[in-house]
Order: C-alpha cells, then sequence, then structure tokens
C-alpha cells in the first residue's frame, strides 16, 4: 500500500546545494516556438519596405511583429519576450536608449501598475469575497438571479481591479465552483444542472465589466495611451461615461441570452442565498480593514469621475494617492506591493509595447498603413466603413490569445483608418476601446479569465464557441447601437 506521506529525507539523499542543485538548473526555452517569431522578424528586416515607409520604420516594425508573434507562441513568459525585442531595438540601433526606455516614464502605465497594488488589497480584505456573497444572498434564489449577483460582483470590483483575471479565477471562479457543487453539479454528465451556465455567464459578464471602466482590464489603458498617440484624449471619467448605459444594458441582457442557449436544468436555487447568508453571518462585522478598502475605492471612483476636470488631478496621481492611503492605514504593506509580481510584470510588457507602438507612429509606420486600409473603404460613407472595421477588428480576435497583444498588434492602426473615413475621433477611439474587451467572448483561449474558467471543465468546447459567437453578436448590437446613440446624447459625437 502506498504511503500517504513521503518518509523525511535523509542528509545524505539530499540534494546538492552547489552547482548541480535543483535552483540552479537550467530552464530552457521552447526551441521551436523561440524560432518562430525570429523567423518571423528576420524575414521582414529583409524584405524592402514598402514605398512610402522608411528604412528604420520598417525594421521597428519587423521587431514589432516578431515581438506580437512571441507574445502569442509564449517561448518565455510575455514580459521576457518583450525585453528581447526591447533589445532587439538597442543592438540594432533601430532606437536609441532614450527612445527605447521612454515607455518606463508613461504615465498611463503607472496608472494601470498602481492599480494592480490597490486591488491587492480588495483580496487582501476579503471585501472582494464579501461582496460576492452579498449579491448572492440577495438574488440567489435561481440560476439567473445567480448569474447576476456575481455579474454584479464583478462590476462593483472592475473599477479598482485591473486585473480581469484575478477577478475571475480569484473571486468569481470559487464561488461558482462551491454554488453548483452544493447542487451536485460537477463537470461532465451533472454539469448542465448549473454549473455550466454560472461559468458561462460568468465569463461573459466578465468581459463586459472589463470594457467598462479604463481601469477594468489591462489593455484598456494601451488603448487609450494609443488614442493619445493619434491626438484623441480618453479620460477615465469619458470612458466610464461612454459606457455606463451599454454595459448595464448589457450585463441585464447577456445572461438571458445566455440563458437562452445554454439553460441550467435547475430552475430554482434557494439554497444558494440561504448559504451566503449564513456565510455573511459568519464573517461577522466589516474589519477596519475593510472599511478603509471600501472608503478609498469610494474615494478614487469620485476622483477618477471629477478630479481631472474640477481639481487637475489625473487618474494616475489619484490612484497614487490611494495607494498610499493604504500603506499609511496598513492595509496593504511594502512586503505586498514587492510581491505582487502581475503588477511589475505589466509595468515591463507594458512598458516595451506602449513604448513601440509609440514610435512607430512617431516614424510614420501607423498613419501609412491607415493610409493604405482607408483605400479599401473609401467612398464608403464612414458609418459603414466604421461598422466594417469593427467587425473586422472584433472577428480578427479569433486569431489571438491575448487582448493585449490583439490591441498591440491592430488597434492604432484601426483607429486612424476610422478616422481617415470621417468618424468622430473620440467615438471611434471608445469603441473600439470597448470591443478590445467585448472580443474576448469568442473563444476559450481568448484571454486570462478564458482558459482559467474554461478549464473548470463544465463548458466543452462547442458549446463554449457556440454560445461566444451568438453572445459576440449581441454585444456588438448593444455597444453600437445603444452605445452609440447614448454617446450621441452626451454630445461625444
Amino acid at each position: 500500500m502506498a504511503q500517504d506521506t513521503a518518509p523525511a529525507a535523509s542528509p545524505a539523499a539530499a540534494p546538492p546545494a552547489g552547482p548541480a542543485g535543483p535552483a540552479s538548473r537550467l530552464q530552457p526555452v521552447q526551441p521551436i516556438r523561440l524560432l518562430i517569431p525570429i523567423a518571423v522578424g528576420v524575414a521582414l528586416w529583409f524584405i524592402p519596405a514598402p514605398d512610402g515607409v522608411d528604412a528604420p520604420a520598417w525594421h521597428l516594425f519587423a521587431i514589432f511583429a516578431a515581438t506580437i508573434v512571441g507574445v502569442i507562441a509564449r517561448p518565455l513568459p510575455m514580459g521576457a519576450v518583450t525585453v528581447l525585442g526591447l533589445v532587439a531595438t538597442l543592438v540594432t540601433g533601430v532606437l536609441k536608449p532614450d527612445e527605447a526606455l521612454s515607455g518606463f516614464s508613461n504615465s498611463t502605465i503607472w496608472l494601470i501598475v498602481t492599480a494592480f497594488f490597490i486591488s491587492r488589497g480588495v483580496i487582501k480584505t476579503g471585501l472582494g469575497n464579501r461582496l460576492a456573497l452579498f449579491f448572492v444572498s440577495r438574488l440567489g434564489r435561481s440560476p439567473l438571479g445567480l448569474a447576476y449577483g456575481l455579474a454584479a460582483t464583478d462590476l462593483v470590483l472592475a473599477p479598482a481591479t485591473p486585473s480581469n483575471t484575478a477577478r475571475a479565477g480569484g473571486i468569481i471562479q470559487p464561488i461558482v465552483r462551491s454554488i453548483s457543487s452544493s447542487y451536485g453539479s460537477e463537470p461532465g454528465p451533472t454539469s448542465r444542472k448549473v454549473g455550466a451556465f454560472l461559468t458561462s455567464s460568468a465569463f461573459h459578464a466578465n468581459a463586459i465589466t472589463s470594457a467598462m471602466f479604463l481601469t477594468a482590464m489591462a489593455g484598456n489603458p494601451l488603448a487609450a495611451q494609443l488614442a493619445g498617440d493619434q491626438g484623441v484624449e480618453v479620460t477615465w471619467g469619458a470612458w466610464a461615461l461612454a459606457a455606463i448605459v451599454p454595459g448595464l444594458v448589457s450585463l441585464a441582457v447577456i445572461p438571458l441570452v445566455v440563458r437562452f442557449i445554454y439553460p441550467p436544468e435547475l430552475k430554482h436555487t434557494p439554497e444558494a442565498a440561504t448559504t451566503a447568508r449564513g456565510q455573511l453571518h459568519d464573517l461577522g462585522p466589516m474589519s477596519s480593514a475593510e472599511k478603509v478598502m471600501t472608503a478609498t475605492i469610494v474615494g478614487l471612483l469620485a476622483l477618477w469621475t471629477l478630479g481631472d476636470r474640477f481639481l487637475g488631478m489625473s487618474a494616475t496621481t489619484t490612484a497614487l494617492v490611494g495607494l498610499v492611503v493604504l500603506l499609511i492605514s496598513g492595509v496593504l504593506t511594502w512586503d505586498d506591493i514587492k510581491k505582487e509580481t502581475q503588477a511589475w510584470d505589466t509595468l515591463v510588457w507594458f512598458a516595451v509595447l506602449v513604448m513601440m507602438a509609440t514610435q512607430l507612429n512617431a516614424l510614420g509606420l501607423i498613419p501609412w498603413l491607415s493610409g493604405e486600409m482607408s483605400s479599401l473603404v473609401s467612398g464608403m460613407g464612414w458609418q459603414p466603413a466604421f461598422i466594417l472595421l469593427t467587425l473586422v477588428y472584433f472577428f480578427s480576435h479569433y486569431l489571438f490569445a491575448s487582448n493585449t497583444a490583439h490591441i498591440s498588434a491592430m488597434y492604432a492602426a484601426f483607429l486612424a483608418t476610422a478616422m481617415m473615413a470621417g468618424a468622430p475621433p473620440l467615438l471611434a477611439a471608445l469603441v473600439l476601446g470597448f470591443i478590445s474587451s467585448l472580443f474576448a467572448s469568442v473563444t476559450h483561449y481568448s484571454c486570462g479569465p478564458a482558459p482559467v474558467l474554461f478549464g473548470a471543465g463544465y463548458v466543452p468546447v462547442t458549446a463554449w464557441w457556440r454560445t461566444g459567437l451568438v453572445v459576440s453578436i449581441a454585444n456588438i448590437a448593444l455597444w453600437m447601437g445603444i452605445g452609440g446613440l447614448w454617446m450621441k446624447v452626451i454630445g461625444m459625437w
């Protein structure tokens, strides 16, 4: 019979601590995955630049394209891949050091990094879990009510949680799994009881909330920065104001769409609400750390919405003030900041991608590409041209496994083309920005939350893709129809 625990190793059996020990073993990359982006970059480098494109711009495009392919192929973690791209720009002499490192001083990047630190407080204090239990206790008497409760949790947490993966995997998924198991719904034959519906609804709600706030998904500030490079200012308040109506409508409609396509077998789940109330009772009153965290989030939302207009305080400054409050109050410690590896990782890859995209625009590659694309839609009128560009941008996400990679590769060119076709700049920038989160609905590999929720095993691939396609069409109609009308009402175009 196998032992439940392994016997303690004797000193003689312990691995050596020197160079041959496990800690010093090489961690090789996957050679095929590394050769693919290198081959792409080398091939583009030696192809003659098209007419109208200078050699430095074309060579930077070759490095940029290789970097994006590397982000998708993942021979190394994303941050490491972008560092390789950064070094390539320096070694080849395409960029000077001050140009190549300029992204690290970008205030938009520090906004999203600081928001990661703040979101750590939401998880550390348990505020996120308390919010989820609260909404489930109030709305959880049916599977649809549970779906709305989980969506409401995601919505409340989204403005201060730029990692949609953390929201989906750290807060929402454990609640979904717990509720599903309590009703005997496990991956496999019983998944359709309630687990498959809740998983699918939670995933699509996460894509919607990611689109509603500038700080709800790490790629949103990248889109805003790329828009700013083309003279279109997108503030936190403008993004939230434009997204609030189509976002709330989508959160109300999409769970109904999912229920129609992929209905749960159970129709009533009163025990879920009762259990959540019991767990809330066990938690007791809010701790002082939760109260400080709540007050900080409320203050951040107020300043992000109004601070720039009335106090001259930028969104980045506001985020840093919020972080200082959490540090002084003891909600976060400096060790918490040092250990927030996702934030520091984001700082690196975000800075490199922003730098490359900015330099491509400055060197004339993006204007040239946009001019070429605009010739394809010339004579159509800006409305049909913009709809066509939007659909191509949306459904090309079937080719991507990262929102950020997709934004980096295509957002700037599609925005410039839309504006050349006559689309109102702010409308075009915001709609393409919203779509940069919404297109995550299409596949089970589309973004960070997708493999987290798909990996639970409740929803088969065919059902995931079928539901994703229908939800995508519904979201396009809601965000471009109702959203476009709403932005017209508030004077954004």
